[in-house]
C-alpha cells in the first residue's frame, strides 16, 4: 500500500479509502490510486489477520470451475476438498459460467483473500495477467482446459482422442449419418472434442462436410431444441454424438418426445448418474473427475512444499463405457 501511495503521490489513508471505495476521495485522485495499484499489481489484502499463523499461511486455496452445479465440476471440487483436508486446507469455490471477464473478476477475489494456491478452469482467452502473482512463488494447477500465455501445471482429459474413440465406435456399428452435438467453440475442449471427431471420421473415409454440426449448445434446451431439428430434418442423422453432459440430457429429452430412443444411436462425452438406468443405457466416454481433483490437490500441494520442477501438462484417460445406445444399428 506504501508503493501504491508513493506512485500516485497521496497518503497511505487515501490509498485505503480508494481500495475500500469510500467516500471522501476526488475522482480524479480515486483514478490515479487505480491506476497506481493496477500498475503495482496491488490487491487488496481481505485477510490480512488470518497471516499471522504459522508460515504466514491462510490454508485456504481458491478453486475456479465453469459451475458448480455441473456433475463434472461438483466432482472435482470433492476430490480436491478430499485431499487438502488432510492437510487442513479449506476449498473456496466459485462458477465462472464461462465468462473471461468473471473469470478474472474471481482470481483478483482470491488474490485478495490471499489463498495459498490456485485451480483454475480458464476460459479467457490469455491468462498472463496472473504472471506476475505466479512469479512470487503463488502455486497455480489449471484443470480441465490448458492456460495460455503462462507456463503452469495442468490436469486434463484426451478431448481429441476420446471424441476419436466415440467416432470409431458408431462407425464400427455400421453408421454413416452421424451428426455432431457441441459446446461453444470458444471452449478449448469443445474444439479439441469437435476436431477429433471429425478428424477420425475422415480417416474412415466419411465426407465430414456432409457431417451437420450444432455447437454453440451451453444447456439442455439449447440442446434438445438442436436436436428436434436435425431429427426432422429431410435426412436426418441415425446416430449422434454429444460432446458434453448437458448436451447429451438435451438430445436424450429430443429423441425420447420424438419417440426415437430405440432408433437413434447416442454417445455423449461425460458419464452422469443413472446413465446404465436409462432404456436404452447411454454410451458414454467417460471423463474421471475424480482423478482428475486429486491429481490437481497433489500438483499444487507439491507446488506449495517447493515443488520448482518445470511446468507440465497431465493427461488424464477417458473410457468408453458400452450400455446401449450407441451400439443401436442404422434404422435407415
Amino acid at each position: 500500500m506504501r508503493h501504491v501511495a508513493a506512485l500516485a503521490g497521496v497518503g497511505i489513508k487515501t490509498v485505503s479509502r480508494v481500495m475500500n471505495d469510500e467516500p471522501g476521495v476526488s475522482e480524479a485522485t480515486r483514478q490515479r490510486v487505480l491506476g497506481a495499484s493496477q500498475q503495482l499489481h496491488y490487491q487488496l489484502d481481505m485477510a490480512a489477520g488470518s497471516l499471522r499463523r504459522a508460515g504466514r499461511k491462510t490454508l485456504s486455496i481458491g478453486l475456479l470451475l465453469p459451475s458448480v452445479a455441473n456433475p463434472f465440476s461438483s466432482e472435482i471440487h470433492r476430490a480436491l476438498e478430499d485431499a487438502l483436508a488432510e492437510r487442513g486446507i479449506a476449498v473456496f469455490a466459485a462458477s465462472l459460467d464461462d465468462d473471461p471477464e468473471r473469470e478474472k473478476a474471481l482470481v483478483g477475489a482470491f488474490l485478495g483473500r490471499r489463498v495459498d494456491g490456485m485451480v483454475l478452469t480458464p476460459i479467457a482467452r490469455s491468462q498472463a495477467y496472473v504472471i506476475p502473482e505466479h512469479s512470487r512463488d503463488l502455486p497455480l494447477v489449471f484443470i480441465d482446459r490448458e492456460p495460455v500465455g503462462i507456463e503452469a501445471d495442468a490436469v486434463v482429459t484426451d478431448n481429441a482422442a476420446g471424441s476419436a474413440r466415440a467416432a470409431a465406435h458408431l462407425l464400427k456399428h455400421g453408421h454413416t449419418k452421424l451428426a455432431y452435438l457441441g459446446d461453444r467453440p470458444d471452449i478449448q475442449t469443445a474444439r479439441d472434442r469437435r476436431r477429433g471427431f471429425m478428424e477420425e471420421l475422415g480417416r474412415a473415409g466419411v465426407a465430414t462436410g456432409s457431417v451437420p454440426v450444432r455447437d454453440g449448445l451451453h444447456d439442455e434446451e439449447s440442446a434438445r431444441l438442436a436436436a428436434h431439428e436435425l431429427l426432422a430434418s429431410d435426412n436426418p442423422p441415425t446416430a449422434i454424438f454429444s460432446s458434453q453432459n448437458l448436451v447429451t440430457f438435451g438430445v436424450m429429452r429430443a429423441l425420447r418426445e420424438r419417440g426415437a430412443s430405440h432408433r437413434v444411436a447416442l454417445v455423449g462425452f461425460d458419464d452422469f448418474t443413472l446413465a446404465d438406468m436409462m432404456d436404452p443405457g447411454i454410451t458414454v466416454i467417460a471423463q474421471h473427475p475424480d482423478r482428475i481433483g486429486k491429481l490437481a490437490a497433489e500438483r499444487l500441494l507439491a507446488r506449495m512444499d517447493g515443488d520448482d520442477s518445470a511446468p507440465q501438462t497431465y493427461v488424464v484417460p477417458s473410457e468408453l463405457i458400452v450400455r446401449g445406445s450407441g451400439e443401436l444399428p442404422p434404422s435407415n
